[in-house]
């Protein structure tokens, strides 16, 4: 594990103080990018698994991972509900075809673990096709890793009134409204019963080979630094990223003359420093 650079900071309602968050989480960000370039090096292909209850943090822990690696060798996965024709395939055929190739690291925002939750508890799935992935679940990431893929889940854990609190202010921020979806409501008003479905969920698929993680996250800073820790000494991994790049010297622009800057549309200047009162 990477020891913070100095003591933590809390503010006084013991969540992380901001300033020291940042400079936590810039720290951590540089490492993920030598991560990156150690796994396009090797070849690697890496799986992490990003599960829990709604308004848990998985999506903003997705994103400030995310937001400085390499978009060509590390891609998002959230699929929206499955079509008929999908419904109609092996259950986890639609996610193989997200897995990674050589080099690559797949984020799941939510994974086959769908029909452990969701599927379950708001009934979209029969009994049968519940406990046929209950039972085979653990064998299909045993395939996955025997076959070198490094496969990581991690749980985020959020308490009943973290929860609440983050959905109202949702229902309050309009740039956040969109994020409260009827599933959400439901899972809610659902609190035992996902609780249930985790449980079980966690006994049959918490295996030697592909453990959970729990990460606590009513502070979604700290469980963001903690979660880029973890996943940092997970890989044995070396400082592969390029020296300094010398850039070549411009072109001359000899006998190229640039249109009149009239001839141009321009967007509106609103932000402009305004004019300079003549003297």
């Amino acid at each position: 594990m990477l020891e913070p650079l100095e003591p933590p900071q809390y503010n006084k309602r013991g969540k992380l103080k901001s300033a020291y968050y940042n400079r936590e989480l810039t720290r951590l960000q540089a490492e993920l990018v030598k991560l990156q370039y150690w796994i396009r090096h090797h070849d690697k292909r890496v799986v992490i698994v990003f599960e829990g209850r709604d308004a848990a943090g998985k999506g903003g822990t997705i994103k400030r991972v995310a937001e400085v690696l390499n978009p060509r060798y590390a891609h998002i996965v959230a699929l929206a509900k499955p079509t008929e024709r999908e419904r109609s395939q092996w259950y986890f055929q639609r996610y193989v075809t997200h897995l990674p190739a050589a080099g690559e690291i797949a984020m799941f925002d939510r994974s086959w673990y769908n029909r452990a939750g969701v599927e379950r508890v708001m009934g979209f799935c029969t009994d049968e096709e519940y406990e046929n992935f209950l039972r085979a679940c653990p064998r299909f990431e045993n395939l996955l890793i025997r076959d070198g893929i490094v496969l990581l889940k991690y749980w985020f854990s959020v308490s009943a009134k973290e929860q609440e609190r983050r959905f109202q202010s949702r229902i309050q921020n309009t740039t956040k409204r969109w994020k409260i979806s009827p599933m959400d409501l439901e899972s809610r008003a659902r609190w035992v019963d996902y609780s249930k479905a985790k449980d079980t969920m966690f006994e049959y698929t918490d295996t030697k080979l592909a453990p959970w993680y729990v990460v606590p996250s009513d502070d979604k800073k700290r469980a963001r630094l903690n979660f880029m820790n973890h996943l940092l000494s997970q890989f044995d991994y070396a400082d592969l990223v390029p020296g300094p790049i010398e850039l070549p010297p411009r072109a001359p622009e000899t006998g190229y003359v640039r249109p009149p800057k009239d001839e141009q549309t321009f967007v509106p200047d609103l932000y402009g420093p305004p004019p300079q009162a003549g003297g």
